[in-house]
């Protein structure tokens, strides 16, 4: 008798082998040479499922696969993916919605501790010889300050519990979506609006998913309204922010230093002006890639593809309308 053939899976970029592994254990696994949409539509024209990264999945890909039935995020945000023509074929989308919220608090936490602490700026005077940037006492605590959070999803509940926790902050939040008795349980204040969190923060973070409405929701008018003294971390979506409008902040004095883990631009242009400001401290996404963290979500990922072509439902599927 004839052993039955395997089901084929797609990666669309490189992941943790552990991920690949627990894959490659029940079907026949290949990792796409490059993620253009090109090459994936060639690649995956006979899998069953699609392991996805940050690849741009646009409807041509997702067509382009007659026996496709999952499509798992290795993360959190899917915007990467039409979402659209993946429901219209009913084929569900699944996320590692767990996997990274606590490396990303932990991200967000070094940020604010770099910007208030002169990280950067006193690691290069003491390189230089500069011994006596020490007197200059600009450095601040944390201890006690006012943390305004955007959005107190799981990664912004978590900031919210670990700067209580670390710093004894006093923690302002602001999500129109998450019910208020859950942002009290996380231990934050609910307030009433995104000016009233802005004005009364002393650092600010932001923490919602990228979509029309959020597109540009820290701009000029909203600079405008943050203490001179106060800090912005953007750990959550590049375009969240203005790019444009925080430079001019940073540079006028509006605000007193930036943290950015994502930009409008990925990667983003090495000649950024906002590269050129030494109140500024610049990672390249990365909160999301700790050790631990890319286990979690290659895994993640990999067991919902596994689930799904076994005949289980996934968790945090974000079309749940397909199995209706």
């Amino acid at each position: 008798m004839a052993t039955p053939r395997k089901q084929k899976v797609l990666i669309s970029q490189p992941i943790h082998e552990a991920g690949v592994r627990l894959l490659a254990e029940k079907f026949e696994v290949r990792v796409s040479p490059d993620h253009s949409p090109a090459t994936l539509v060639r690649e995956i024209r006979d899998c069953s499922g699609l392991l996805v990264r940050t690849a741009p999945i646009p409807a041509s890909v997702i067509e382009a696969a007659p026996d496709l039935k999952i499509i798992a995020r290795h993360g959190v945000g899917y915007e990467n993916i039409d979402m659209a023509a993946a429901t219209r074929r009913r084929i569900p989308v699944a996320i590692t919605a767990d996997a990274n919220a606590l490396s990303v608090a932990e991200h967000v936490l070094v940020l604010m501790g770099a910007l208030a602490k002169r990280i950067l700026e006193y690691d290069g005077a003491t390189r230089k010889g500069d011994w006596e940037i020490r007197n200059s006492y600009r450095a601040i605590d944390l201890n006690g300050k006012v943390l305004g959070i955007l959005g107190m999803g799981r990664i912004g509940s978590l900031v919210c519990r670990k700067a209580k926790a670390a710093f004894d902050m006093e923690v302002l939040a602001y999500d129109p979506v998450v019910p208020h008795v859950a942002m009290e349980r996380a231990g934050a204040r609910v307030v009433g609006s995104i000016p009233e969190l802005l004005r009364a923060s002393d650092v600010v973070t932001v923490h919602t998913p990228l979509t029309p409405e959020t597109k540009g929701l820290i701009g000029e008018a909203q600079f405008k309204l943050m203490r001179p003294t106060a800090f912005l971390i953007n750990a959550a979506r590049g375009p969240v922010v203005d790019e444009k409008a925080l430079f001019t902040a940073l540079t006028e004095g509006r605000i007193a230093g930036a943290g950015l883990d994502v930009f409008d631009q990925e990667p983003p242009d090495p000649k950024s002006p906002l590269f050129t400001l030494p109140n500024v401290v610049l990672t390249p996404h990365s909160a999301g890639l700790t050790v631990e963290c890319v286990i979690r979500m290659a895994t993640g990922a990999a067991r919902a593809i596994v689930d799904v072509l076994e005949g289980r439902r996934p968790p945090h599927v974000v079309n749940p309308e397909v199995f209706s």
